[in-house]
């Protein structure tokens, strides 16, 4: 239960801050938070990462149905047992149902985290997604762990065995 209400709280923070920028930002309007690199700009995307498959809604209702059952399916089965997997299938569960939720109702997402990175200027995102960014890196750093683990125990075992 713990894992599903902090998707519902990313959910909450990703719909609550678009619904700011739509009502009290002109489509465009751009506002330096930090010079040279951290802009809110109001940015709206018919497609994913990096504007790609723009146009492609049904595509995009039927990937994310498929990724948020299987979510569930994963954080019922398997992530319940190991806080941190639990906690990225969160984050991750969250952020597809908040831009899911902009494809449905707006037929686009809201975007408005605009940075540039070293002069690049970076794809507009939202809070959606950065949790599943995050979500994918904290599952990336369990995998690592695991990895690390196993060949600690191989290596344990096999010292043991001679």
């Amino acid at each position: 239960m713990f894992y599903y209400i902090i998707a519902v709280l990313i959910i909450l923070l990703d719909q609550f801050t678009k619904w700011l920028v739509v009502k009290y930002m002109e489509l465009g309007e751009s506002i330096q938070l930090i010079e040279n690199f951290l802009y809110l700009t109001s940015h709206r995307n018919r497609g994913a990462a990096w504007g790609i498959l723009q146009g492609k809604m049904w595509f995009f209702y039927i990937i994310t149905v498929i990724v948020i059952v299987a979510l569930v399916l994963y954080l019922e089965k398997e992530a319940k047992n190991n806080k941190l997997m639990g906690l990225s299938i969160a984050l991750m569960l969250g952020g597809a149902i908040g831009n899911f939720i902009d494809r449905v109702f707006r037929k686009e997402v809201v975007d408005f985290v605009n940075t540039y990175i070293f002069g690049y200027d970076f794809p507009i995102f939202n809070v959606a997604d950065s949790a599943l960014v995050i979500g994918v890196g904290l599952i990336m750093l369990q995998m690592i762990r695991e990895e690390r683990e196993a060949k600690r125990n191989k290596h344990g075992n096999s010292s043991n065995n001679n």
